[in-house]
């Protein structure tokens, strides 16, 4: 009968209240929203908030950022400012698993496409994506929120907005199992730089305009992702595929695991 009360995370409140401010049409579409540290002083939370609720927002296609100008208002539908489906589902590593069968089939085509179609902003973005990575993993995150922003970084470049749609419809979703998913599989040595390498690989792909490469490379990613997950529901990761390494701007300087 009774349910558990979840407890809303300092960034779902922003979310919250970005999304309330464009329903009651304080904020318009094309508004410029105020800074990451402009918006934490004045809602008196940290900056890692503001950027994971910008981010989130950025996914759910009711925001746009752009690198140096800033965060805008997209031009959303009151559709758009609920509780997606994906607030619904209870993260666990069945839907975790049902997900990646569904970003297999969306992820490597897109892959495919951005190598063949991104602009020069778009690898910065990408770029900017993996640096992100980094830096939080090495300060002791899980590097999730860089993580969801590598892919949609990726979605972006393949210039299709039909498949910007469809993964904004279950974008919420996508970084609740990122997050689930990383916490499970950083607990096994190692983890963070082949997560890392694996996004590198994929990136030099596309920044390469190799297609084919780019696509193989995000199904292996993905496929890596799906393994782990399904060993660690079995009870213990046996073994890894060594990937290469790319040389890229930063480097993960920690190998430690996070509690599950």
């Amino acid at each position: 009968m009774f349910k558990p009360v979840k407890i809303k995370k300092i960034y779902e409140e922003v979310i919250e209240q970005v999304k309330k401010l464009i329903i009651d049409g304080k904020l318009q579409p094309g508004d410029k929203l105020l800074s990451e540290r402009e918006l934490a002083e004045k809602l008196g939370v940290s900056r890692a908030s503001i950027r994971e609720a910008f981010s989130a927002l950025e996914m759910m296609g009711i925001l746009t950022i752009r690198p140096g100008e800033g965060s805008f208002v997209r031009q959303v539908s009151y559709e758009g400012m609920f509780e997606p489906l994906s607030f619904l589902l209870q993260v666990d590593i069945d839907n975790v698993m049902q997900l990646l069968e569904v970003r297999k089939i969306l992820e490597v085509e897109i892959a495919t496409l951005a190598a063949t179609r991104a602009t020069p902003e778009d690898i910065e973005l990408i770029r900017h994506a993996l640096n992100n990575m980094v830096d939080e993993v090495n300060v002791g995150e899980i590097g999730d929120i860089a993580d969801a922003e590598f892919h949609f970084a990726v979605v972006k470049a393949a210039h299709n907005p039909i498949l910007m749609t469809l993964i904004n419809t279950i974008s919420e979703l996508m970084a609740n199992t990122v997050r689930f998913s990383r916490r499970k599989i950083f607990m096994v040595e190692n983890m963070p730089t082949m997560l890392y390498d694996s996004h590198c690989l994929i990136f030099q792909a596309i920044v390469n305009k190799e297609p084919k490469k780019a696509g193989s490379l995000m199904y292996d990613h993905l496929t890596m992702v799906e393994n782990i997950m399904l060993q660690l529901k079995s009870g213990g990761v046996t073994e890894l595929t060594k990937l290469d390494s790319v040389s890229m701007d930063n480097e993960i300087k920690i190998d430690c695991g996070f509690p599950s």
